[in-house]
């Protein structure tokens, strides 16, 4: 789970009983900050007495402040919990100019959804949300035989790193709102998949014959653009 060099300040989400810590942790006495974010209250036990002078948060990380976390920009690195996984990302999405590059293992259908490109029948509303704003390559896949006890599922990891784009030429949530309602009907075309709630008159142009899946993340900044807040 490699980082970019530069990135001095990490954050560990759910290191259990320290798996991944260990190797975080050799490197932290580099002029790096390690931190770790846990919800189990045993490992959270289990790694302050293994590693007395790390930094472990007892805490959701859902619900967590982190502007107050480093001074500076922080990496996200983690095994991560699946049943939270997207929503971890979309709290990262919220402080993506605090985050210039996220690591994780993800179950291997969530990695490739996020990594897929448009065209693509994995790719939907996270795969545009994210690539807005972050550059995001699938690293590899993690089989179940290296687990113990294997799950039922393939893992995959995969890394986001912080694209050049500041802002989007629309609005925001207005953007996030067009995208979420194209993919939730997904096999209409985008002119009767967003006809419940926008203006058919707004609705005229050749790209509303398409289907959400056929749209780069440009193609959503252009037809945010043409409705109103």
């Amino acid at each position: 789970m490699a980082l970019p060099s530069d990135i001095l300040n990490v954050l560990e989400i759910g290191p259990g009983m320290g798996v991944l810590t260990k190797y975080l942790y050799k490197n932290a006495g580099h002029g790096s900050t390690l931190k770790v974010v846990e919800i189990d209250t045993e490992s959270v036990a289990y790694l302050n007495e293994k590693y007395p002078e790390l930094t472990v948060i007892s805490a959701d990380f859902l619900k967590m402040n982190l502007d107050d976390l480093f001074e500076g920009n922080f990496a996200v690195i983690g095994n991560f919990p699946y049943n939270i996984s997207s929503q971890i990302l979309f709290k990262v999405l919220e402080h993506r100019d605090s985050v210039p590059c996220v690591v994780g293992m993800f179950q291997k259908e969530v990695a490739e959804r996020i990594a897929s490109k448009h065209g693509n029948k994995t790719y939907g509303i996270l795969s545009v949300l994210l690539q807005a704003f972050y550059d995001i390559e699938y690293l590899f896949t993690v089989h179940e035989h290296v687990f113990s006890p294997p799950p039922k599922v393939k893992s995959a990891v995969i890394r986001l790193t912080r694209n050049s784009r500041k802002n989007l030429n629309c609005d925001e949530k207005l953007f996030f709102t067009v995208v979420k309602t194209a993919f939730n009907q997904r096999r209409k075309t985008l002119r009767n998949a967003l006809s419940a709630k926008f203006d058919k008159t707004g609705l005229t142009d050749s790209i509303f014959d398409k289907r959400a899946e056929q749209l780069t993340v440009e193609d959503f900044e252009k037809i945010t653009a043409n409705f109103s807040v």
